[in-house]
């Protein structure tokens, strides 16, 4: 008899009786309580986050900064309300404390009283750092402590990004306004450009007047130094006259005296000394007239020197907006021509105001001339006119007195001129030096302020001035400056569904597993009619591997139309199932075959190997090294790694090996099933009396 007959055979058995078709339902359903069930347990956790009951005590004060009020602990609770991560309820500090040790609540988040005002402390001078405060206890949940952490992450990430935004926000804040304060500097450091500008035009204009100023000065000096040299051959000849006439009236009034007999005697001298006296007083009268024409017009020198002075000080100092920084050096210069102008108002006014004395005087040596001429030519005659020439002479001597009592006045009043005429020489030379110096200097100053406002105004270009927009999103960059962007190339859209590479081969092991517990692994009819070994082991294989093909079809049906497995390959996926049952079929049948009773316990040996090995939860790198020398070598591991490709996309090279493999171990397995087959057929005492039986 063929295998497939013997296969069909063997599950016709099942049909007789209510039980054995009850065996044959259940070992259909089988793989649903390991696969489907399991699977559905935990479908998608993360989606009924909302569901966990979680304590949220909010104890913050608030806290004011800069003006504004804030509440950071306000903001949080009101956005973990919002969000969906977890069952918040807002209970007071002991209340989380106590739900969290009974089990009320899993964990608890606490924002503390001084919570604002730690956030606060950013923008002042001692920043503090704001600790939220949370509280697990594993004893409730162990893995509700680990997605805590997660989400308790993201939210410390938000809160901080939140507070760094507002700190950011404030420091660009604060680099508009440098700019603007920096753009005033610079337009204030134009002004004084422009100001030290005008300074250095008008210190030039200022030296050019000094230098005016300077040679008026000069002329001044040289004019009255003349002035005075006249004034003291004025005194000399004055004195000299006053002398001559006191000697003539002596000499007169001794001769008047004598009388006519002296007169006759000395006619000759008398004639001499007249025109003696005659020449002298027309010298006296020619320096008298050099002294009147040179004195007024040393006065009006010396007063537009002065006016000039006073009007070059008025402009720079007094008008200016700023005023000139040479205006102690040109006050003390117009000082100065204001002493030397007032020495010669007052020469020029000691000639003005003696003009009547002077013309007096003008006048009596101009009738001294006369009449000592007429003298000279009525000396013959003197003895006649004696008499007269008495009393004249006697006026004459008055008269030359007061001249050089006035004379010598006059020549003292110049001297004290000549000598300020001088220190306004020399002071207004050491003007005209700081007046150039300052010309330098403030030329100086102008490069250096027109380089500082140039500095300034690019200053200002290099200091950022961001609008509201612009530092929106510049303090949105920088509060949060690195920001994951993940490309999931075939992503698993749930929980459930990561894990079903997993969990259905684990359902369809179980099924071939305790499909051998009902069907032999070796048909006893082929067994006693000594059929070929091949023709046994495909006799024992084919009735579990028809029963997992249908346990495959109906549980890929519940994942797929009950629970929403979504499948890249379906039908692929499906093919690869049979393949898979069929090599599950063959290790199971192997093992029993082989070790009998004992090999019900290594096919769940073997299963437990395998699913610590396959990688099917962790990656099994971060296994033991025992499981990493395991994992290659064991179907469950390409089965998993297959599956995921199938069911999530991707490349199909896992998928090829691990049918290679899977044909492989179905076909080594079925020899050694075959092998197995004819060591039954020969009868030994063991098997006469197993020395275990289950």
């Amino acid at each position: 008899m063929r295998s497939p007959r013997l296969a069909a055979l063997e599950l016709r058995r099942f049909g007789r009786g209510t039980l054995p078709r009850a065996a044959l339902v259940a070992l259909l359903v089988l793989p649903l309580l390991y696969g489907a069930l399991y699977l559905w347990s935990f479908w998608d956790p993360y989606g009924r986050l909302d569901r966990i009951p979680v304590a949220l005590v909010n104890e913050d004060e608030g806290a004011t900064a800069n003006g504004r009020r804030i509440t950071a602990g306000d903001d949080i609770t009101e956005g973990l309300r919002d969000s969906s991560a977890f069952d918040w309820r807002e209970v007071s500090e002991e209340e989380a404390r106590r739900g969290v040790e009974d089990g009320t609540y899993y964990l608890s988040l606490t924002v503390p009283a001084d919570f604002s005002r730690r956030v606060a402390s950013s923008s002042g001078d001692s920043p503090e750092t704001g600790a939220l405060r949370v509280r697990t206890n594993d004893a409730n949940n162990y893995i509700v402590g680990q997605i805590s952490r997660t989400v308790f992450g993201e939210v410390r990430r938000a809160a901080s990004t939140k507070t760094s935004r507002s700190f950011l926000d404030q420091i660009f804040v604060s680099f508009s306004d440098i700019h603007g304060e920096t753009v005033k500097a610079a337009r204030g450091a134009d002004k004084l450009n422009g100001g030290i500008g005008e300074a250095e035009k008008g210190s030039k204009d200022l030296a050019a007047g000094l230098k005016d100023a300077r040679a008026g000065s000069g002329k001044l000096a040289k004019g009255l130094k003349d002035l005075h040299k006249g004034a003291g051959t004025l005194k000399d000849g004055s004195s000299k006259v006053a002398d001559g006439t006191r000697l003539l009236a002596g000499k007169v009034n001794a001769l008047n005296a004598e009388a006519g007999p002296f007169l006759k005697k000395n006619e000759k001298a008398i004639g001499a000394t007249a025109r003696f006296v005659a020449d002298t007083a027309g010298q006296l009268r020619e320096d008298l007239d050099a002294l009147v024409e040179k004195a007024p017009a040393a006065a009006k020198e010396a007063r537009e020197a002065s006016g000039t002075l006073d009007t070059l000080h008025r402009e720079r100092c007094e008008d200016a907006d700023e005023p000139d920084p040479a205006c102690p050096e040109l006050k003390k210069a117009a000082e100065a021509v204001a002493d030397a102008s007032s020495v010669a108002d007052d020469v020029s006014a000691l000639v003005t105001g003696h003009r009547a004395d002077l013309k007096t005087l003008d006048g009596q040596l101009a009738t001294l001339e006369k009449q000592a001429r007429a003298l000279a030519g009525r000396a013959p005659h003197l003895s006649e006119d004696l008499d007269d020439a008495v009393s004249r002479v006697n006026k004459l001597n008055a008269g030359a007195g007061k001249v050089a009592a006035g004379a010598k006045k006059l020549d003292k009043g110049l001297a004290t001129a000549e000598t300020g005429a001088r220190d306004l020489d020399k002071g207004v030379g050491r003007l005209k030096t700081g007046a150039d110096d300052l010309s330098g200097g403030l030329l100086k100053l102008a490069d250096g302020s027109e380089e500082l406002a140039g500095g300034l105004h690019r200053g200002a270009g290099q200091i950022p001035d961001y609008d509201e927009a612009q530092r929106d999103e510049r303090t949105e960059v920088m509060a949060d400056p690195v920001r994951l962007v993940s490309r999931d190339l075939h992503k698993a859209p749930n929980y459930g569904t990561g894990f079903a590479p997993y969990f259905i081969p684990l359902s369809l092991w179980v099924g071939a597993m305790v499909a051998y517990m009902l069907i032999a692994p070796m048909n006893r009819r082929a067994l006693a009619a000594g059929a070929s070994a091949w023709r046994i082991a495909l006799a024992g294989w084919l009735p579990v591997a028809a029963i997992g093909v249908a346990q495959t079809v109906a549980l890929m049906a519940v994942l797929h139309w009950g629970l929403g497995l979504r499948m890249a390959r379906t039908a692929g996926m499906v093919g690869f199932l049979f393949l898979v049952t069929a090599c599950f079929a063959a290790l199971v049948q192997w093992l029993n075959a082989r070790f009998g009773a004992a090999g019900r316990i290594l096919v769940l040996a073997l299963l437990m190997l395998q699913l610590t090995s396959a990688g099917g939860t962790y990656p099994v790198q971060t296994s033991p090294d025992f499981f990493n020398a395991l994992h290659p070598f064991l179907p469950m591991t390409h089965v998993v790694e297959a599956l995921r490709r199938l069911i999530s996309g991707g490349g199909l090279g896992p998928v090829w090996t691990a049918c290679a493999v899977l044909a492989a171990f179905t076909a080594g397995a079925l020899a050694l099933t075959a092998l197995s087959a004819r060591r039954r057929q020969v009868w030994t005492l063991d098997r006469l009396h197993p020395e275990l039986s289950l």
